[in-house]
């Protein structure tokens, strides 16, 4: 095949692959809580080559779309410039009630549906303003009679029938609590006694530090609006706006005497088991995904999700991920953990369940949120059988692929790898290197027979490829909650050039207590050792970087080395 058609083949698999699989689209909502009359803003992105907008058709039904806008930037992205665009539009649902956001088409991708919930407004909620005001401020509590710490939602909203060229909105922190702004503004069209008026809203956490009554100070907006037709024509600037909320009045309540410890005031408190284990095998890694949702508080004031201690089992847990939000005028978190758990023992072994003790603002008593105890029972190593020891199932989460994972993390290039993307990404990749490999025989069949000659010796080949770049934080999340089998093979890839078995890998070791570790390693893996000593003694030995003895005939240099070594 000549050269040209070559790179014009793999140039094409390229930019197929490149747009179709790398294209990210996403889509959210300035809010997911609405009042009937409100507006609420609906965001798309999209990355890559998509070929065009939404289709925003399926969404006509409930909404009614009122404005649109795009903008396309260039941004660096993963393999150079990405051309990212965003199209908004602003839409008012026609009913109230809970509502989907159909998904939407952006080129060849749909988009994730989303919820939002369209409040009805009772009449007696309008807010109270004068028949001539343009601009005005409301200040609106979550709850006026909130307890010592409770998180309590502040809404700030500034109204406006006129168009808003500048101007300052604050609201000042009262004595005796602290407040917090939350988020983003939030911007939407509200009609009100027939006259359509802009809303910018605010939000904050105000959480009181003291019982007794408290006086919040009135929100305040100095600006100026935009400047009429006949103002600019005259040569006018427009006119300053100046308006303030209503003082508004907090009675704190103390806690409770019967109020459970730690305290912790909230709406509601939900936990649940995302994923667990169905089998537990010795030396193997299984997950647990413990999931809090939380109504009434902010990630600072939640303690800290933790699995209760288990008998012959060592838990290692993983960063909380926090998804913060604000809800119906308050503050909402949803926390999720993943733990480890590495049996160090054969048979039974029991959890039980993690309990939240909190208390209800709103009922005004003491309430439990538990998750149910587990069981297992612990089954043998596999030996080099690793395929078998990772826990199956429908309710097993990729507990031993997590080995794999970690083993892979330590790869050619010392970056952290994930196979959280699915396997669908992974087969289109095999695909397109099957027939990139086919064109570039097709290539080498067209060359001289000299060429062959040329390439390196298999054996040499395959060592170069075995051999592995050290990652040291990707070394330790391994040690913790890889299978043993992988941690050997990841060692002996580290060698230069690999280690064929673990007695050659002991032998070339130069740290004593490395290869210690290696031997309590070894005695692990076939069932006659300690497992948690083993990880133990690893993740000490290991800490540092693996210490190689010189190779045989190998003379060592006369010069210090040029830059210092790396532990």
């Amino acid at each position: 095949m000549p050269r040209y058609l070559l790179k014009f083949a793999l140039c094409l698999l390229l930019a197929g692959f490149s747009g179709g699989v790398f294209a990210q689209t996403r889509a959210w909502l300035d809010r997911d809580s609405v009042r009937a009359g409100e507006t609420v803003t609906l965001n798309v992105e999209s990355d890559g080559n998509v070929g065009g907008g939404p289709d925003y058709s399926p969404l006509y039904e409930d909404f009614e779309p009122l404005d649109s806008k795009s903008n396309t930037r260039i941004e660096p992205g993963n393999g150079g410039m990405v051309a990212r665009s965003r199209y908004v539009l602003t839409l008012r649902p026609k009913r109230s009630g809970r509502l989907t956001v159909a998904a939407l088409r952006v080129g060849g991708v749909y988009t994730k549906p989303l919820n939002l919930y369209v409040e009805p407004e009772p009449a007696d909620t309008q807010p109270a303003i004068a028949s001539s005001a343009q601009v005005f401020v409301e200040v609106v509590p979550d709850d006026e009679n909130p307890y010592v710490q409770q998180a309590v939602g502040w809404l700030v909203r500034l109204y406006s029938s006129v168009p808003i060229v500048g101007g300052k909105l604050d609201q000042p922190v009262p004595d005796g609590a602290s407040l917090m702004k939350i988020g983003d503004d939030a911007q939407y069209e509200r009609n009100i006694g027939g006259n359509t008026y802009t809303v910018v809203e605010r939000r904050y956490l105000l959480v009181p530090e003291r019982s007794g009554r408290m006086s919040v100070p009135p929100a305040a907006f100095d600006g100026r609006s935009a400047p009429s037709l006949i103002d600019q024509l005259v040569g006018g600037g427009g006119d300053p706006q100046h308006a303030r909320s209503k003082s508004r009045v907090l009675n704190v309540r103390p806690v409770p005497a019967n109020a459970p410890q730690p305290w912790l005031p909230l709406r509601s408190l939900d936990l649940r088991y995302r994923t667990t284990p169905q089998q537990l095998r010795m030396g193997n890694a299984a997950s647990v995904v413990v999931e809090a949702t939380v109504d009434g508080a902010s990630l600072a004031q939640l303690p800290e999700l933790q699995l209760p201690p288990i008998d012959g089992v060592q838990v290692f847990a993983e960063p909380v991920q926090a998804d913060e939000g604000f809800t119906g005028g308050r503050p909402r978190v949803k926390l999720t953990r993943k733990f480890s758990l590495v049996p160090a023992r054969e048979g039974p072994v029991h959890l039980d369940g993690l309990r939240l003790d909190w208390w209800d603002v709103a009922a005004g008593t003491a309430r439990s949120a538990s998750l149910p105890a587990l069981s297992w029972t612990v089954t043998p190593a596999s030996g080099a059988a690793t395929g078998s020891a990772r826990a199956t199932g429908p309710a097993a989460d990729a507990a031993g692929g997590e080995g794999n994972a970690a083993a892979g993390a330590v790869d050619a290039s010392g970056a952290a790898t994930s196979g959280g993307t699915g396997w669908a990404v992974a087969a289109v990749l095999f695909a397109l290197l099957w027939l990139a490999t086919l064109l570039w025989a097709l290539h080498l069949r067209a060359q001289p027979r000299g060429f062959a000659a040329a390439k390196p010796a298999p054996q040499a080949a395959a060592t170069e490829a075995a051999a592995l770049t050290l990652n040291l934080p990707a070394l330790r999340q391994l040690i913790d909650v890889g299978d043993f089998d992988h941690i050997a093979s990841v060692l002996r890839g580290l060698a230069r050039p690999p280690a064929r078995d673990d007695d050659e890998l002991i032998e070339r070791l130069a740290d004593p207590g490395q290869r210690g570790a290696v031997q309590a390693l070894r005695r692990a893996r076939w069932g006659g050792g300690d497992g948690v000593a083993a990880r133990t003694a690893l993740r000490a030995a290991f800490a540092k970087a693996p210490q190689w003895r010189q190779a045989q005939g190998e003379a060592a240099s006369p010069l210090a080395p040029l830059y210092p070594v790396r532990k």
